[in-house]
């Protein structure tokens, strides 16, 4: 007796086809719950057997009389793919495929096939037709394991059909797996770069007002208490308030007037600074600590030769979240030098692969320099 019966080849394709749709619809329809079921294993195997149970029998009670005769059949028939499919799927691929021992995986494929090819025949014939037929001669045990024919064109794609099915989705699952690996990985890795490059901020910055505030001391400058009040206050935020993914808007702009004021207490009269600001909503959000290498090396780099006042103008701008950020500052007679964010210095290196790791495809970092100063323009889609 044929294991399939009268099921056709378009029969198959539309079972095969079920397998992978059906599937795909319940993660789609409820991710979460297909994913807390799939770390289950118990739970996740026993559904696999009892969805394709429930699949194979319904369709192919359609091309039988009886639903019962097809239940009895494909129960009969469970254990031995059962067997097969797990020795395939967790012993033939893993322990002799994949370690390249081919003779013995092919030797143990053909064996197993006919081994359980005809026991699948025996469960139909010995199992299932004693309660489904009343009129049939039994075959015997040597007619059964004699005609290999039969078995393998007949019984070898009924048993094995769960054992390629399960290959399948152990092949997706395992991809899925190795994917979302990855990703957690590469996240992992941007988030630790990105804590680098903020602590890299944190000493830059330390040094470079450090440096101000010890040549403040020797001469004794009353501004000295004030620059450590305002370092301290700077301070706070970059150490304590700044380990987030983004802040507003709002927190950046004080963040960055803190570190004008701390700068206007050490340059004093000769220093033509001027910010404005125009933002549509103080509640953008912006990852932190992005503008300040900008706004830091304007006044590392203006302050280079202290022949004449030194010009500062920002202008920022915040517009359906694009954020436009423009920072000049003129050039010292005695300093020709010309910068490129190739060469201009622990900052602009910073920033830039802060922007790649915080905003990538979505900034535009622009430094034109010239015989009079320098100008960075630098645009950021927010949203």
């Amino acid at each position: 007796m044929a294991f399939w019966g009268p099921l056709s080849n378009i029969g198959l394709i539309i079972q095969v086809t079920s397998f992978y749709l059906i599937p795909l619809i319940l993660m789609k329809w409820n991710k979460a719950i297909v994913d807390r079921v799939i770390q289950n294993r118990t739970i996740s195997h026993l559904l696999f057997w009892i969805f394709f149970l429930m699949v194979f029998t319904l369709l192919s009670s359609l091309n039988s009389d009886s639903i019962k005769s097809q239940i009895v059949i494909y129960i009969s028939m469970l254990p031995v793919q059962v067997t097969a499919a797990y020795i395939f799927n967790y012993y033939q691929i893993p322990k002799l495929l994949f370690k390249r021992n081919y003779f013995l995986f092919t030797l143990s494929g053909f064996l197993l096939v006919y081994i359980f090819s005809a026991l699948g025949r025996l469960s139909i014939v010995y199992l299932a037709e004693p309660f489904i037929r009343e009129d049939f001669v039994q075959e015997s045990l040597g007619e059964i394991f004699s005609d290999s024919a039969y078995l393998f064109s007949v019984y070898f794609p009924s048993v094995y059909i769960y054992a390629f099915i399960m290959l399948i989705f152990k092949t997706i699952k395992n991809s899925f797996e190795e994917k979302h690996q990855m990703e957690i990985l590469q996240k992992e890795k941007a988030l630790n770069e990105l804590k680098f490059l903020k602590t890299q901020i944190q000493p830059h910055f330390l040094f470079n007002t450090l440096n101000n505030l010890y040549a403040l001391t020797l001469t004794k400058s009353d501004l000295a208490p004030k620059i450590v009040l305002k370092l301290s206050e700077l301070l706070d935020f970059i150490l304590y308030q700044s380990n987030v993914s983004s802040i507003s808007i709002k927190k950046e702009i004080v963040l960055i007037q803190g570190f004008i004021d701390l700068e206007s207490l050490r340059f004093g009269d000769k220093l033509d600074l001027v910010f404005e600001h125009n933002v549509d909503d103080l509640n953008t959000r912006i990852a932190p600590l992005v503008l300040l290498p900008i706004i830091e090396n304007a006044f590392k780099h203006g302050a280079i030769g202290k022949a004449r006042t030194t010009k500062i103008h920002m202008f920022l701008s915040v517009e359906n979240n694009v954020l436009n950020f423009e920072v000049y500052n003129n050039k010292p007679k005695t300093n020709l030098i010309r910068m490129t964010p190739n060469n201009s210095g622990i900052g602009t290196r910073n920033l830039e692969r802060q922007l790649e790791l915080n905003y990538p495809n979505k900034n535009r970092l622009m430094v034109e320099d010239s015989l009079e100063g320098y100008l960075v323009k630098l645009c950021l889609e927010l949203g």
